[in-house]
């Protein structure tokens, strides 16, 4: 089985768990188990909004449909690391937060490039969206 192909079954699979495990009891919600401590809970809000916002379709491309769930998984790491910049003490947790933030950020423009030249638009927001045009092609 390709890499690629097994990571999407894999994060696919963990997405049906998390709704299964959302219908039921154990405090998940969509893959995610939330905290009653607020401040773990704003570290896991990103990683949350980062499994609904994936692409739930694919776009019969594995390199489009690649760069589509990375960039949602580097602007959950870019969200945490916000988090981490207003709330946290450490100065070297927050000099490596920022560092986070300029690689996922820098990295995500790359990986939009790329979607661009595939053909396929989107990113972030419109993965969904992206996902649907490049299908219909």
């Amino acid at each position: 089985m390709r890499p690629t192909l097994l990571l999407l079954l894999t994060l696919s699979a963990g997405t049906a768990m998390g709704q299964d495990a959302a219908e039921g009891t154990g405090g998940m919600e969509h893959g995610m188990m939330m905290s009653d401590d607020p401040a773990l809970e704003d570290l896991m809000m990103p990683m949350h909004s980062m499994m609904t916002t994936m692409p739930q379709t694919s776009t019969g491309d594995i390199d489009a449909d690649f760069l589509l769930m990375m960039i949602p998984h580097h602007q959950s790491a870019i969200d945490m690391a916000r988090v981490v910049l207003e709330q946290g003490d450490d100065e070297e947790v927050k000099a490596m937060a920022q560092t986070v933030i300029d690689a996922q950020e820098a990295e995500i423009a790359e990986m939009q490039a790329m979607l661009e030249r595939l053909g396929v638009s989107g990113g972030a927001a419109g993965a969904d969206d992206a996902a649907g045009e490049a299908a219909s092609e």
